[in-house]
């Protein structure tokens, strides 16, 4: 008998990526109808993932002024279950809560007190694995089979005219120690055009602009397309979808390129790859000495002023992204 799920995941962008293979394992399981709940600005993002039947958007900014209309538009239909992957006050109280359903789960780490708007909690807290096996807690205590992870989301054709290969950079991020350098990044570009006759694409937001231009400037301009500030995340999804290589700092993108199916080479300084990296197999991640020698210093925010990827050599993310283009 089949279900209707209500799912919750309202943000990250690396997050809504993170939750696919749970959500695939569950509307298998259960041969559910998915709807999923998430911020206003991801809305036209989660109806490209393939197992999502309807995308409600959560108003984050002006909350009270579109109160009405999202609260209608949430009860519209009842739920058997509402599986909140979020784990935040605001899930809990303002999805989870307001929805009707007949029970609602959290998950394995839930935080400010929103454990206590759940019937359940999906598993025990384990914060020390990537952020996929972490939801999977949800498809265990649903009593479901763990099958293979799957991404599966279906961005629109891409036509691109430059040959291959193609590499996508992907330089910025919202923590300055997550970012690497200009002259690293144009150091690996400059290899691999050099020595692979390859295209490098820019890529990320308007707020990444000027680091990319800086990155644009030292690049062979016949074979750079600089696209930060220029695409949608559904055009950057169809863009990463055209790569053979994505370098990468710990973004959103970098876990768009790893559900494309795109190998990634992954530049991380003070957050921990084995919580946020790329997931599966054929991707690397390349870390600042002092972090590589002991990754739990990865979590210490506060040291961002003294670790960072900034650290991280030039000639060994360069030769690691030659090895991988073969």
């Amino acid at each position: 008998m089949s279900q209707r799920i209500l799912v919750i995941k309202l943000s990250s962008l690396g997050d809504l990526f993170c939750a696919l293979p749970a959500v695939r394992m569950i509307k298998q399981g259960l041969n559910a109808t998915i709807d999923w709940v998430t911020q206003a600005e991801y809305v036209d993002l989660v109806n490209c993932f393939e197992d999502v039947d309807r995308v409600i958007g959560f108003p984050r900014r002006n909350f009270l002024l579109h109160a009405g209309a999202y609260l209608h538009e949430l009860r519209h239909e009842r739920y058997d279950q509402v599986l909140d992957l979020q784990g935040l006050l605001k899930s809990a109280l303002l999805v989870g809560r307001a929805a009707r359903a007949g029970r609602r789960i959290g998950p394995s780490n839930p935080r400010e007190g929103a454990r206590h708007f759940y019937n359940d909690i999906a598993g025990p807290r384990n914060t020390r694995r990537h952020a996929v096996d972490e939801l999977l807690d949800m498809v265990r205590r649903l009593g479901l089979d763990l099958t293979e992870p799957e991404f599966p989301v279906k961005f629109p054709s891409c036509k691109l005219k430059t040959t291959r290969p193609r590499v996508a950079f992907v330089p910025g991020s919202r923590w300055e120690a997550k970012n690497w350098t200009v002259e690293g990044f144009a150091h690996v570009g400059q290899g691999l055009q050099a020595e692979k006759n390859a295209t490098v694409y820019l890529v990320g937001g308007p707020a990444d602009e000027v680091l990319c231009n800086g990155i644009a400037e030292k690049l062979d301009a016949e074979r750079t397309e600089n696209r930060a500030g220029c695409d949608t995340l559904i055009e950057t999804g169809s863009l990463l979808r055209e790569m053979d290589l994505v370098v990468s700092v710990d973004s959103g993108p970098m876990h768009m390129a790893v559900a494309c199916g795109v190998p990634v080479l992954a530049v991380f300084g003070a957050t921990d790859p084995r919580r946020t990296g790329p997931y599966g197999e054929g991707n690397r991640v390349i870390m600042a000495p002092e972090l590589a020698d002991d990754p739990d210093l990865a979590r210490a925010y506060r040291r961002r002023d003294t670790i960072g990827a900034w650290q991280v050599d030039q000639a060994e993310v360069a030769r690691n992204a030659l090895e991988m283009l073969g």
